[in-house]
């Protein structure tokens, strides 16, 4: 079995209810506190291919740090620079293998995906 990793925020509620689900399944899994900065341009890169969605996909665009970015025609490259630098932009929470990833939001999608585990 695959371990599973949870890019996590403890202060969101739904990556708490996320990560309470992964307690509860058994599996083994790792939380990584992304908001640390430990996301390389090239792990993100990695992660939008498991998710199958371009960078822009995964921003938080309710966020105040994405304000001065809107309306601006970043490349992908650039988009990657930017949460590496600013990684409170990433969506959360985000459960991934070595082969698969998915947004957990809303919270089913976190059962299903544990369920195909």
């Amino acid at each position: 079995m695959d371990k599973i990793y949870i890019l996590h925020n403890n202060r969101c509620g739904k990556s708490r209810a996320a990560l309470k689900l992964l307690e509860e399944s058994g599996k083994p899994f790792e939380i990584i506190n992304y908001l640390e900065g430990v996301l390389s341009a090239k792990d993100i890169a990695e992660l939008l291919k498991k998710l199958n969605i371009k960078a822009l996909e995964l921003i938080r665009v309710k966020e105040d740090a994405f304000q001065v970015h809107k309306n601006k025609n970043y490349s992908e490259e650039e988009w990657l620079q930017i949460l590496e630098k600013e990684p409170k932009l990433i969506e959360r929470p985000i459960l991934y293998t070595n082969t698969k990833a998915l947004i957990g939001r809303p919270t089913e999608k976190v059962e299903e995906f544990l369920k195909q585990l």
